[in-house]
């Protein structure tokens, strides 16, 4: 469902993504070319901050926001997601948020108040609070990363996360085709 926020702000959709029909997209979203978004998927952008205004959520080119996954914004902060970058089942991404080109976070993943560099990899069930994580870090399953985190003691990606993280977004870009293709039939 594509709708209006208070402000009157309709998404913006490239013609070459794809939006599953249960998914929701409200307000100053903008999504760019190749998007896969998932069944039941929320993007909501329509909190303002005290001066009545409010940024976007930008969904980059060849991206895919996987089933279930949140994305909204406290007082009409930014989000941003970069190109290539895939957020997994139930993830939730809650601005002011920004994550680099490639980056992949994990199933039921919540990021909020953070950056997350070019890259980077957040596993599943991780929290990102309150801190930026630099190029190609990397983030267990499970683990809670805030201000006070040790940022050195996390590691990088290895070469087979990286490869994983590459073969899920090119996964999610051949559904987008295969999607648009058949689109009407449902």
């Amino acid at each position: 469902m594509i709708r209006k926020n208070p402000n009157g702000d309709l998404p913006q959709i490239h013609p070459s993504a794809f939006v599953d029909p249960t998914a929701i997209l409200c307000g100053r979203v903008i999504v760019e070319e190749n998007v896969f978004i998932g069944p039941y998927a929320v993007i909501r952008a329509d909190e303002v901050d005290a001066e009545g205004q409010m940024e976007p959520i930008i969904i980059g080119a060849h991206s895919n926001i996987q089933d279930g996954v949140v994305i909204h914004s406290k007082s009409g902060a930014e989000v941003t997601i970069g190109e290539r970058t895939s957020i997994a089942h139930r993830a939730i991404v809650h601005g002011p948020c920004t994550i680099g080109d490639g980056a992949f976070i994990g199933f039921n993943s919540v990021l909020f108040n953070c950056a997350i560099g070019q890259g980077a990899v957040v596993r599943h069930n991780a929290v990102v609070d309150g801190c930026d994580l630099p190029a190609n870090f990397y983030v267990p399953s499970t683990e809670r990363i805030g201000p006070r985190t040790d940022l050195n003691a996390l590691s990088k990606v290895s070469v087979q996360d990286s490869a994983f993280s590459e073969d899920v977004a090119r996964t999610n870009n051949s559904l987008v085709e295969g999607y648009k293709r058949i689109q009407n039939e449902f």
